[in-house]
């Protein structure tokens, strides 16, 4: 199974590994899904973990955001990151997670994202909420 996760799951996990997001993240490393990913989605949880509150509330120093960025770069499926997509007018930066998707063949897109969330599917890859995508692991 082949997952595109968004930045909130991300940095939500960084924050606090214990609700969904965090787990989810949990259940990757245990090798339960391949993650995909695209630069421009690694850029994005760069600068969101970088936002002073944000750095706050994790307590990473820059090096160690550095070292989680390459590790991402290293052990995901790293799409090509050439399709561009338009499909969230409301938010037209999530249309990344959905081109990344596109590329890698996903099965599913993660997402706390209200925006991303509405579409419900696209071009048949569901978004599913972190809650949903562990139920469908655990099945």
């Amino acid at each position: 199974m082949k997952a595109v996760l968004d930045a909130n799951i991300f940095v939500s996990a960084a924050i606090g590994s214990r609700g969904a997001p965090g787990q989810t993240m949990d259940t990757w490393r245990s090798g339960l899904f391949d993650l995909l990913i695209r630069d421009d989605i690694i850029v994005e949880i760069g600068e969101v973990l970088r936002h002073a509150q944000i750095k706050k509330r994790h307590g990473w120093d820059d090096k160690q955001i550095d070292d989680f960025l390459r590790i991402l770069r290293e052990v995901a499926i790293v799409t090509p990151g050439v399709l561009q997509v338009t499909a969230v007018a409301a938010d037209p930066d999530d249309d990344m997670y959905l081109a990344c998707a596109v590329e890698g063949e996903a099965d599913y897109i993660v997402s706390g994202d209200e925006h991303l969330r509405q579409l419900g599917s696209y071009r048949g890859v569901p978004v599913v909420s972190p809650t949903q995508f562990l139920g469908i692991l655990s099945m």
